[in-house]
């Protein structure tokens, strides 16, 4: 982009590529334990109390119901997703059932298991987070949407789409970045993020005649994402690019956005 600053990096990309190969040794040495000690887990169980417990095809009640189970009937949660709970029958059959039904459910003990609403231990343990985050990209206006997904309570893989709107070229942007949190539990947790990804750079000088560019780039970043309320987060972070050109010098841009997201 024409209104990017331009540095010369001899030793970028070697820089670079350290960096996210100790970043992905970092992310395995967190995946690998947490995915045995996940297999290890068994579900809850809980026994319904109802005459009866509908289980529906999908998470909502525009979804057909398309099993019962009866009272006495033991069942395992799988997941949550909202106000709705994936669980699964004593034969096998899996279906999603609400908030109120589950409710009306014990432990095999006879105590009753908790349904609290989503509140921070939710947003700690919420496998799914999708938002929008406006700001600058190193003078130029960026909007920003973005989904992750949690492999644990302190790493998570996300996918970003940008568009870049300045005075003299736009642009659009496309990453996969890793983010790893060290205090997950925190109201407010800052985390850390790197990623790779291009940006398509398309220049509106009229009087002198610019070819569209299509770069890799690379970035490292901090942030926090702060808890609101029920399910909605408030994140903000700053990133440092590298854009890869096809020429002999690299460009360094900064970025900042602020935003809000969902989690579940």
């Amino acid at each position: 982009m024409s209104e990017l600053s331009i540095t010369t990096i001899p030793s970028t990309l070697r820089l670079i590529r350290t960096v996210l190969l100790g970043c992905l040794l970092a992310v395995l040495l967190q995946i690998i334990p947490t995915m045995t000690a996940q297999a290890a887990d068994d579900l809850r169980s809980v026994i319904v109390a109802d005459p009866y417990l509908e289980m529906r095809t999908g998470p909502g009640r525009g979804y057909p119901i398309f099993n019962v189970v009866d009272r006495g009937e033991e069942i395992d949660i799988v997941m949550q997703r909202t106000q709705w709970y994936l669980v699964r029958a004593a034969d096998g059959k899996e279906g999603w059932v609400d908030r109120a039904q589950m409710e009306l459910t014990f432990q095999p003990d006879g105590d009753r298991l908790s349904f609290a609403k989503p509140g921070v231990e939710e947003f700690t343990n919420a496998r799914w987070e999708v938002g929008l985050l406006t700001g600058d990209f190193d003078g130029a206006n960026i909007i920003s949407v973005y989904g992750g997904y949690s492999l644990n309570p302190n790493v998570s893989v996300e996918l970003w789409g940008s568009q870049i709107l300045g005075n003299f070229s736009n642009g659009w942007m496309g990453s996969v970045n890793v983010v790893h949190e060290i205090w997950p539990e925190w109201r407010v947790s800052p985390f850390f993020t790197l990623g790779a990804g291009v940006i398509h750079t398309k220049p509106k000088s009229t009087i002198v005649v610019s070819q569209d560019r299509t770069d890799e780039i690379g970035h490292v970043g901090v942030g926090i994402r702060a808890y609101v309320a029920r399910r909605f987060l408030l994140r903000a972070e700053f990133k440092s690019y590298v854009v890869f050109t096809s020429r002999d010098e690299n460009e360094e841009i900064e970025e900042w956005k602020v935003g809000f997201a969902f989690f579940f």
